[in-house]
């Protein structure tokens, strides 16, 4: 059975049916097109599929597509604007945060989440932030860089 499900994404109204049993992911990915989000785990471990619902991070393998009605939802592609990079991701690119890149999304938009609560955050509280999202190839140091180059360059350019 399908409910219609009215929601933002990207910041783009709509209106989607939905089943009652698919995943945010395999909505974001196979409905939308929207392909950053990765899955990696499939059960909610690793973090590649954190998406902002209403500014928080969310898992969205275990997050159900109707759970997220009348919300906001920000995926990795909605965080460029005017066609320029993110400072988190220029940040990731930059301070080599990314290696083989499959957490990178998830990992992006869990810093996007701390950056947007904690605009100059200590590096215990990147740790804190990025917990829930794992790294199997940066060793975390250039990831927590990464995030603090972005920080910078936000407060330079008044985004904080």
């Amino acid at each position: 059975m399908k409910t219609l499900v009215r929601f933002s994404i990207n910041g783009i109204e709509r209106e989607e049916a939905v089943s009652g049993s698919q995943l945010l992911i395999d909505f974001l990915r196979d409905r939308l097109g929207l392909t950053g989000t990765k899955m990696g785990c499939d059960g909610g471990d690793c973090g590649a599929c954190t998406v902002l619902v209403d500014g928080r991070p969310v898992l969205s393998c275990l997050t159900p597509a109707a759970a997220v009605a009348e919300q906001e939802i920000t995926t990795i592609e909605g965080l460029s604007q005017n066609g320029g990079l993110h400072p988190l991701q220029e940040g990731f690119h930059l301070k080599l945060g990314s290696q083989c890149g499959f957490c990178t999304p998830g990992m992006v938009m869990a810093a996007k989440a701390l950056l947007d609560k904690t605009p100059d955050p200590t590096v215990e509280e990147i740790k804190s932030g990025l917990a829930n999202n794992l790294c199997r190839c940066t060793g975390y140091n250039t990831i927590v860089e990464s995030v603090q180059w972005a920080a910078a360059k936000l407060k330079e350019s008044g985004r904080v």
